[in-house]
C-alpha cells in the first residue's frame, strides 16, 4: 500500500510541474505584448491593412514619408517621416515605437513641449493592431535592416 501512496503523490508532483512549466510558456509571448513579429504572416496581414487605412496617408503606401521630413514645416510641425530603411523607425526599439504609436511622440519620449502632427492611436486601434501594423513595416525592410533593429531590441532588453 505504502508504495501505491508514494506512487500518486509523485504523479500529483509531476502534475503541478507540468502545469507551472505550462503556464510560464504561455506567458512567454505577453510579458512583452509591443514584441514585433514580422515573420507572423497572420499579423502582418493584418498589418498591412491597418497600416493602409490608418498610416499611409502620411507615411505613404510605400513607406516613402513625406517630403522633406527633417525640415519643419509652415506649420512648424516636422512632417511624417519614412518608414523604409532610408528613416530613423528601425533606430527605435520595438517598445518605444509601439509607445509612439499608442500614446503620440510627446508622452512616449515624456516630452512637456514636443508638439507633433502624429497623432495618439490610443481608443483608436487596440495593442494587437498596433503591433501588426509596426511588425508590417518591419517586414519590409531589407533582413540586414531587421537585424540591426533586433540587435537594437537586444541592447535595449539588456539596459532595463
Amino acid at each position: 500500500m505504502f508504495p501505491r501512496k508514494l506512487l500518486w503523490l509523485a504523479a500529483l508532483a509531476m502534475i503541478a510541474v507540468l502545469a507551472v512549466a505550462i503556464m510560464r510558456i504561455g506567458s512567454i509571448g505577453t510579458s512583452e505584448p509591443w514584441r514585433l513579429k514580422p515573420d507572423d504572416a497572420k499579423l502582418v496581414a493584418l498589418g498591412r491593412q491597418v497600416y493602409e487605412a490608418r498610416c499611409a496617408s502620411c507615411h505613404g503606401a510605400r513607406l516613402e514619408g513625406q517630403p522633406n521630413w527633417r525640415q519643419p514645416g509652415a506649420d512648424g510641425l516636422l512632417p511624417a517621416p519614412p518608414h523604409d530603411a532610408s528613416g530613423h523607425t528601425w533606430h527605435h526599439p520595438d517598445e518605444m515605437l509601439f509607445r509612439i504609436t499608442k500614446y503620440g511622440v510627446a508622452r512616449a519620449a515624456k516630452l512637456a513641449n514636443h508638439a507633433s502632427a502624429m497623432p495618439a492611436f490610443e481608443g483608436v486601434l487596440g495593442d494587437a493592431e498596433i503591433v501588426a501594423a509596426l511588425s508590417w513595416i518591419k517586414s519590409q525592410w531589407p533582413p540586414s535592416v531587421q537585424t540591426r533593429h533586433d540587435e537594437l531590441n537586444r541592447a535595449d532588453a539588456a539596459s532595463r
